[in-house]
């Protein structure tokens, strides 16, 4: 008895001696003018992003008050014109951990800062496929999917169906465009091609001539399996919606849509995120929200694992394959460790339900059946992980 009571002392004494932990983030915003649009009827949540690292501080706190670590999370919004260079050398001269909201042009010169060297840098709203290819950055992680995950999400549902008439109508806006141009090279990575395509540059007001401009406007492809929309800023694709000339299935950024998160997203413990979320914040989560959830909740995860901050030791952890970080997906996410990415599944979803989850059945890969999604190593030109 004497015994046992010895060695459950040491283990106590052991515990309580036990330095703390805390680890310091920072959310930096970077705000971009955002041209305007037909409707407003869905506008953005000024929390944007924020929110969702606010809800992945409370879960590590949480598991931290078992641990003796502690976690803290500063944010900072840059206004438009201001210069978030300079703001970016401040918090990371206080802090290796950054969560940004940025264009990609902002967060490729942050993560070259003199200051930003052996950082840890998440990207939770940018999309392009060249921060994960040639412009990647070995301190810089991506949380958010690239636009080639979710277009390879939508190819696979097509293959699947069999649908291989497609045609596509895109926006003039630059996130259209770069839309438009992952689509197009995921129809080619699986076989696919478009049999049409049209852009959209009408100026007149679609919520009262959609019913007769529409059907005009798209008359022309004839017949077809399904029609893709390329427009990132859900400006003109929701009045396209049940107006075509021909009556067959919408994808892309409107209608059948492949996305990072949903609140229509239930399943794999997911509508106790959801709730959590929509309690603290009094709105539904969006896929930046869950991109920047999954950016502090890495950070918890690899201190909870590694009982450090030490930035090195957490990059190395994080890349690694003991690394996993339950996303409330169906299955653990891990990072590429050639270029930062967070494989992830990609949910295929309309506004009312979950219709899928990429990669489908089928969609194999001879190392994980995620990195069926997106950019694969052998396509990569990234040198910086190596």
């Amino acid at each position: 008895m004497h015994r046992w009571m010895t060695v459950l002392c040491a283990i106590c004494c052991a515990v309580t001696a036990t330095a703390e932990v805390t680890l310091n983030a920072n959310y930096l915003h970077v705000e971009v003018a955002l041209p305007p649009t037909l409707s407003n009827l869905d506008p953005m949540p000024e929390d944007i992003g924020l929110a969702g690292a606010l809800t992945g501080l409370k879960d590590n706190q949480t598991t931290g008050r078992f641990l003796d670590q502690k976690y803290d999370l500063a944010e900072t919004y840059v206004p438009e014109g201001d210069d978030p260079i300079a703001m970016a050398k401040e918090l990371l001269s206080a802090s290796p951990y950054l969560i940004l909201s940025a264009p990609a042009t902002v967060q490729t010169a942050i993560a070259d800062l003199p200051e930003a060297q052996g950082a840890l840098i998440f990207n939770t709203s940018a999309g392009d496929l060249s921060l994960r290819d040639a412009d990647c950055r070995a301190n810089l992680f991506h949380t958010l999917p690239s636009d080639a995950m979710r277009t390879d999400a939508l190819a696979q549902v097509f293959v699947q169906k069999r649908w291989t008439d497609l045609v596509m109508i895109t926006g003039t806006h630059l996130q259209d465009v770069t839309y438009a141009q992952s689509m197009r090279r995921s129809l080619t990575k699986f076989g696919l091609a478009l049999s049409g395509e049209k852009e959209w540059a009408f100026d007149a007001d679609m919520r009262r001539n959609a019913s007769q401009e529409v059907p005009l406007f798209t008359q022309d492809f004839g017949d077809y399996d399904a029609m893709i929309l390329a427009d990132e800023l859900h400006d003109f694709g929701r009045y396209v919606l049940y107006n075509t000339w021909e009556a067959r299935p919408v994808t892309g950024s409107e209608g059948l849509s492949a996305v990072t998160w949903s609140p229509v997203i239930e399943q794999w413990g997911a509508a106790q995120l959801q709730s959590r979320f929509e309690k603290a914040h009094e709105r539904p989560m969006t896929s930046q929200d869950y991109a920047a959830w999954a950016a502090m909740r890495t950070l918890g995860e690899a201190v909870t694992r590694t009982n450090t901050v030490d930035p090195t030791t957490l990059r190395d952890y994080i890349l690694s394959n003991a690394f996993e970080l339950a996303g409330f997906k169906g299955r653990p996410l891990t990072y590429r460790a050639w270029n930062g990415q967070l494989r992830q599944p990609i949910a295929i979803v309309h506004p009312r339900a979950l219709v899928a989850q990429a990669p489908l059945d089928g969609f194999l890969h001879q190392v994980n059946e995620l990195d069926s999604l997106g950019l694969d190593q052998p396509e990569s030109t990234c040198e910086a992980f190596q």
